[in-house]
């Protein structure tokens, strides 16, 4: 099947963007009360829900063939092309207020990843990719940094929210990073923290226990930018295996190296 990737950008873009006026407005008068909690840590709301559901509806318009992967369970049938979708990433940052979150969608075929798109409404800032075209921040191409040595990084990191089952191996990672670079940060959406190492803000960038929600748009967008995509083995089991690495080209062997040391692996 032949693709119109460019009509697709466009049409996915257009959705994004409507479902990010609409999680804008809601911001503003948000009742807490209304708040959910799916397990330890983790919250949802009506604002996750619905903007999940009005962006299936969106793309079944979009492209009727395609299944769907969803956070909320909205609708869930895997299929040869798959849109993998996090209606607001960063929804404990949105529910209190603070500007880092994101709507993530990507087009899947198999598991291959060969579209998506991050939109940061609060800024009105869209970053998109498809498949060897390159990565965008709205028009503007993205290259990921050339910072050559890890003393001289800026590393992106996730903390563990209910899984602590490798806490002492996280924290012994984030001892070496701060000693050892300019600086650990923390953005609360792991979609944006890959938008900013596209775009040279952020020169590498871990977790463990993502869903394939989280990194799957943003990892086209790392790779578009010229960057690296692996998980904590140097394998490619990162969509799925609930851990990832990303970098520029130049630090990926040391990121490597520095967490399969601590993480025994």
């Amino acid at each position: 099947m032949e693709l119109n990737f460019d009509k697709l950008m466009l049409d996915v873009q257009l959705l994004c963007k409507q479902v990010g006026a609409w999680q804008l407005e809601e911001q503003k008068n948000f009742d807490k009360s209304k708040i959910e909690i799916k397990g330890l840590n983790d919250l949802v709301s009506y604002v996750d829900k619905s903007s999940e559901l009005q962006l299936v509806n969106g793309l079944k318009n979009i492209f009727p063939l395609a299944g769907f992967i969803t956070e909320e369970n909205t609708l869930n049938n895997i299929k040869e092309y798959n849109w993998i979708i996090d209606p607001l990433d960063g929804t404990t940052n949105y529910l209190h207020g603070m500007p880092n979150y994101a709507i993530s969608v990507a087009l899947s075929k198999r598991d291959e990843i060969i579209l998506g798109v991050v939109y940061k409404a609060n800024g009105n800032e869209c970053y998109s990719a498809f498949k060897n075209n390159g990565a965008f921040l709205n028009k503007t191409k993205l290259s990921v940094s050339g910072t050559a040595k890890i003393s001289a990084a800026l590393i992106g990191t996730g903390f563990p929210i209910n899984n602590f089952t490798k806490i002492n191996e996280y924290l012994k990672t984030l001892a070496y990073f701060m000693q050892n670079t300019h600086g650990i940060r923390r953005i609360g959406a792991a979609s944006l923290d890959l938008c900013f190492l596209a775009e040279g803000k952020l020169d590498a960038f871990f977790e463990y226990n993502l869903n394939a929600w989280d990194v799957a748009a943003g990892s086209i967008i790392v790779k578009e930018a010229g960057g690296n995509i692996f998980d904590f083995n140097g394998g490619c089991n990162w969509l799925f295996g609930k851990e990832i690495i990303a970098s520029n080209n130049y630090l990926s062997k040391e990121i490597l190296s520095v967490i399969k040391n601590n993480f025994s692996l």
